[in-house]
């Protein structure tokens, strides 16, 4: 993302309608219209081949009853659908209508680092007015997408999908697919929204704890209980109902560029086996999507198969992609429901024999609080990190399980306690310095003395805090994180005692096919991400963007890479131009991801294999986080 955002355009200088833009720049009226694929009401069009003309401009839109203004591709929210085949050449002109600079990243593609879309760092942008041209060798198959890194443009409509076909034939088998893009819409500028958030970080949140739940809480804990629990809350000046920094109130979530209200369907015959390849383009909204009435089969993960489980939930974070099989035997209609995190809105569609039938839309769940495992105080994964450190091997797929709250003393803990005792636990030293400097650059590993797991084992080392941390941008850190390879995420933990249903766990997850890069990690790199959300502050380490260091990794080298959250927000974190190869206890079926998700107070590991030599962006993908918590990652040859 660029470092510096571009300043919206000021809405008397729109002019309505999809020649916004070549108005603006003096363009002939009909040069954007020109370009628009014909399509059907309701469907995303489809591109198909080896050469596009991708054109961002203004449209004008309606989807919540008032008219506000997008930046499209092709005239089209979401963009077309590009279609490509594994082993061919592609080549896309992408136009710049737009009064500020734009970009499209093409998300999960291994290639070249100037084609991965990236201003001010693996180009310069596209200016208004002009064109740049993307040409690279598709090496995958699958399910990903693209959109804007400049500014705020994804938000504002810059997203589609990509589907790759294999060349090989395709092990997984439907008779129909459809695409599945879910977003949020805003009809406000983003800008405003993030300014909203560094005023007052808890603007959208309106299930802030009331008298009833006050009286709920003592009957059901007691007094001394209650009152410990609300002590603790109120010192640390955070809420257990801050599960999203902006909520229902402020978007509206979209199937297709499809509100609720409009329902998008897609059809299908009874008796087939339907393939969804399903996107999450949200800006800052993660869903928990199911289809009641019918089990998923998860088949792929961020566009690479994985051996089949089958599941009736799973969470998508934005940028991560699922592909799933289902067998409707029914001639009647689904609804495929995904909700909110925080349960404050859903997005939905429909699947149908008759496009005229619509199924009946399903309550939402109830609305998640943050517990005390959430804070990173998992005394389970304390024993294990000691354990490991003690030269055991922990099973990262063991669930890690609730603390017993009886034993901490709420009473005496606040953030300045925790910091000040973190060196106290058996184990804890500050982080030791690897000495991996290129021309200022450098990465910060784990304890020399801390031994590495083969692959696929996970981290053994424990978890120590780097001096950066100890500032005011970051209000808590995880003291004992919990294992987040097994935690289906706040909200979803008790699914299957309350609802019966299975969900999807990364530590599910293993590669269809046997890993191509068997070497154990020659070393470990962790990093923090950290924050203070009541000034709405993010980073790595402590650091933000801004002021932080690129890390440098070695061309060739197979490492580890340790992500602890140290905030009580869910981070999806993706790694640009390398597989992040999640352990999930298999080394010969670990599953490759761009985007994984890190559970609040939680740490998750995965390995790299420095395969691509260039600068690459390694950022949370939730946009307003984005600014701070962000790095770039240099692969460079020759490094010491």
């Amino acid at each position: 993302m660029s470092k510096i955002l571009s300043t919206p355009l000021p809405r008397r200088r729109f002019v309505t309608g999809a020649a916004a833009g070549a108005a603006l720049l003096g363009l002939s009226p009909g040069s954007v219209l020109a370009r628009s694929p014909q399509r059907q009401p309701g469907q995303v069009p489809e591109l198909r081949g080896q050469r596009f003309d991708l054109h961002i401009a203004y449209q004008s839109v309606n989807i919540t009853g008032r008219d506000a203004l997008a930046t499209v591709v092709n005239n089209s929210l979401p963009a077309p659908t590009l279609r490509w085949k594994e082993g061919e050449r592609v080549h896309l002109r992408v136009h710049n209508h737009l009064a500020a600079d734009s970009s499209i990243h093409w998300h999960g593609m291994i290639l070249p680092s100037n084609m991965d879309g990236v201003p001010g760092m693996s180009f310069a942008g596209i200016k208004p007015g002009s064109y740049y041209d993307y040409t690279f060798d598709v090496q995958q198959s699958g399910t990903y997408w693209y959109h804007s890194h400049s500014g705020f443009q994804e938000q504002t409509g810059v997203y589609g999908a990509i589907v790759i076909d294999p060349a090989e034939p395709d092990p997984v088998q439907a008779d129909r697919e459809h695409v599945v893009v879910l977003s949020d819409w805003t009809d406000q500028a983003p800008e405003a929204l993030y300014a909203r958030l560094k005023k007052q970080s808890h603007y959208y949140n309106r299930r802030e704890r009331t008298v009833g739940d006050l009286w709920q809480d003592l009957r059901e804990k007691g007094l001394s209980a209650t009152w410990q629990d609300r002590a603790m809350w109120n010192r640390m000046r955070m809420s257990d109902s801050d599960i999203a920094d902006i909520n229902g109130l402020a978007y509206t979530f979209l199937v297709n560029g499809h509100s609720p209200d409009d329902n998008w369907r897609a059809l299908f015959k009874a008796g087939e086996t339907i393939r969804l390849r399903i996107i999450n383009a949200a800006a800052m909204t993660l869903f928990d999507l199911r289809i009641p009435g019918l089990e998923m089969t998860v088949v792929a993960a961020d566009g690479q198969n994985v051996e089949p489980v089958t599941v009736d939930e799973f969470r998508i974070a934005p940028a991560e992609t699922y592909d799933v099989l289902v067998r409707p035997s029914a001639d009647r209609a689904y609804t495929v429901f995904a909700q909110s995190i925080d349960r404050s809105g859903y997005a939905c569609a429909t699947l149908s024999p008759n496009s005229e039938w619509q199924a009946e839309i399903p309550a939402m769940d109830h609305a998640p609080r943050l517990h005390h495992r959430d804070m990173g105080m998992d005394h389970s994964a304390m024993a294990m990190a000691g354990a490991a450190h003690a030269g055991h091997t922990p099973n990262p797929a063991t669930p890690s399980g609730e603390m017993d709250h009886g034993s901490m003393n709420h009473g005496k803990m606040d953030q300045r306690d925790m910091s000040r005792d973190r060196d106290s636990h058996a184990g804890h030293r500050p982080p030791a310095e690897m000495d991996h400097r290129h021309h200022g650059m450098h990465s910060r590993t784990v304890p020399s003395d801390a031994p590495i797991a083969p692959a696929g084992a996970g981290s053994r080392a424990v978890i120590s805090h780097p001096a950066s941390e100890n500032n005011p941008g970051v209000d808590m850190q995880a003291q004992m994180p919990a294992n987040g390879l097994d935690d289906p995420g706040i909200g979803l933990r008790e699914h299957a005692q309350r609802y019966g249903r299975r969900v999807l766990r990364y530590s599910q997850l293993f590669n269809l096919g046997k890993t191509l890069d068997r070497r154990d990690p020659e070393r470990e790199l962790a990093i923090h991400l950290t924050g203070n959300m009541s000034r709405y502050m993010w980073s790595m380490d402590g650091v933000m963007f801004d002021d932080a260091e690129p890390i440098l990794l070695r061309f060739g080298e197979r490492l580890r890479i340790v992500l602890i959250n140290d905030t009580m927000m869910t981070h999806p974190i993706h790694l640009h131009g390398l597989w992040s190869e999640l352990e999930t206890g298999e080394p010969l079926r670990i599953p490759r991801k761009h985007t994984i998700i890190v559970q609040p107070g939680s740490k998750i590991s995965y390995l790299v294999s420095a395969d691509a030599v260039g600068r690459w962006a390694y950022h949370c993908h939730l946009s307003f986080h984005m600014p701070g918590m962000f790095r770039e990652v240099r692969v460079i040859e020759g490094a010491a």
